[in-house]
């Protein structure tokens, strides 16, 4: 008997079934714009939008009027030859860098001292480490406005101190010798909480397993610091400096209170002197303000190149 062999032919597969559907991922695509659009309205208000009118400040002949009205001349380069040809350009170079360099030296090198030493754990040290976080938390009105006071020449508690021990009164703010000192030791005590915390954050990230094997070979506790401590900590180093430069570059307030970047500009910065240039007399002079606030983001740009190529040093 012969049987009929029924085969069953498949349905053909409807067209595109054997693709992946787009809709996943653009649902995916439109999730992750989610997630970016505020980020990006962030950066382009804040950053991109400020920065491109300094540029444009920088670029015109703004006066009062035409900073509302906005019809401001094209002046090209004339905002920044004013700022090179003025007479305060050269010393005021010279305050930024060295309250600058001075003050991180010095940040750096007693927030490391004091991170090695807490490193050690023993009683107290988070109640003493967090009093030390105490100039960082202040606002800086009340930081500067206490150091004015301190540093007072005829009722300051310093000038009192030396002269219990014999030391003639010092004009700390009043000398041009000695107002750039005072605002530079005003913002060293300000910045070395900071250096304190992230230091000592990357101290805890060492292995307790590197220095028992150094102890192990012999090392003594500066051979431990300068041939384990210094170089592990090397990356942390790195980017606390540059956070400090960047910072420290661009500090206005502190010195403002305490010398307004007197006397006779002895204690004048880049952004004390933009800040004069744009809103310290009656005819303010708007361009030449900017471009002085440039030149600081050129400066601070410089610094954020050089880290970034220490970096790749670092990581090849």
């Amino acid at each position: 008997m012969a049987h009929d062999v029924m085969t069953r032919v498949p349905a053909p597969a409807p067209a595109g079934a054997g693709a992946r559907s787009p809709r996943p991922r653009k649902r995916g695509s439109w999730a992750a714009w989610a997630f970016l659009a505020p980020i990006v309205i962030y950066l382009l208000a804040f950053y991109a939008y400020p920065l491109y009118r300094n540029l444009d400040l920088s670029l015109r002949h703004y006066t009062v009027r035409s900073f509302v009205q906005g019809d401001a001349p094209f002046s090209g380069l004339d905002n920044y030859r004013t700022v090179f040809d003025d007479a305060a350009f050269g010393p005021a170079l010279v305050h930024t860098l060295a309250f600058t360099f001075v003050s991180i030296a010095f940040q750096f090198a007693i927030g490391l001292a004091l991170a090695v030493f807490f490193a050690q754990n023993f009683r107290l040290s988070g109640t003493l480490r967090a009093l030390f976080l105490v100039p960082w938390l202040l606002p800086l009105i009340v930081s500067a406005s206490t150091w004015s006071w301190m540093l007072n020449s005829d009722s300051g508690i310093v000038n009192h101190a030396l002269g219990l021990v014999g030391v003639d009164p010092v004009n700390w703010l009043t000398s041009p010798d000695w107002a750039l000192t005072s605002v530079i030791i005003a913002n060293i005590w300000i910045g070395i909480p900071f250096n304190l915390v992230v230091l000592y954050s990357g101290l805890q990230a060492i292995p307790a397993e590197v220095y028992e094997a150094a102890a192990i070979d012999g090392a003594n506790s500066w051979q431990r610091f300068w041939r384990v401590t210094f170089p592990l900590l090397r990356p942390v180093s790195a980017i606390t400096l540059l956070l400090g430069l960047v910072y420290t570059l661009k500090v206005f307030d502190l010195i403002w209170i305490m010398t307004k970047g007197g006397p006779a500009d002895a204690s004048t910065t880049f952004a004390t002197w933009s800040y004069r240039f744009s809103f310290g007399s009656l005819l303010p002079e708007f361009g030449p303000g900017a471009a002085v606030g440039n030149l600081l983001i050129i400066m601070a740009l410089f610094f954020g190149l050089l880290y970034i190529r220490f970096q790749k040093r670092l990581d090849s």
